[in-house]
């Protein structure tokens, strides 16, 4: 089981909502690209606010992804797209079913 995780959430500025949504969803490719990423999963949360969770098998894998493509694309695009910095949390799997 994978144990290390990040969990980041942007709240898209007002009527930005479907540039971020087109943004996240070209970011699949570079999330699959990376081979230290287990899973990655973009998610639509309502109102604006928008996920990422990404699975990693050691830290090595996870520091690679904060370091990778996908982060650079969110921080060139935070001010044109999110109202606030993106909210990144390095956080720890408990349990799952897989």
């Amino acid at each position: 089981m994978v144990k290390l995780a990040i969990w980041a959430t942007v709240q898209a500025k007002p009527g930005k909502e479907s540039q971020v949504e087109a943004f996240l969803k070209s970011a699949q490719p570079l999330a699959e690209a990376e081979p230290g990423t287990v899973t990655w999963y973009a998610v639509n949360l309502g109102g604006g606010r928008f996920g990422i969770f990404d699975t990693f098998q050691d830290e090595s894998g996870r520091e690679a992804h904060l370091n990778g493509e996908i982060a650079k694309a969110l921080i060139a695009n935070a001010k044109e797209l999110f109202s606030s910095d993106p909210q990144i949390h390095k956080i720890e799997i408990l349990a799952a079913k897989g």
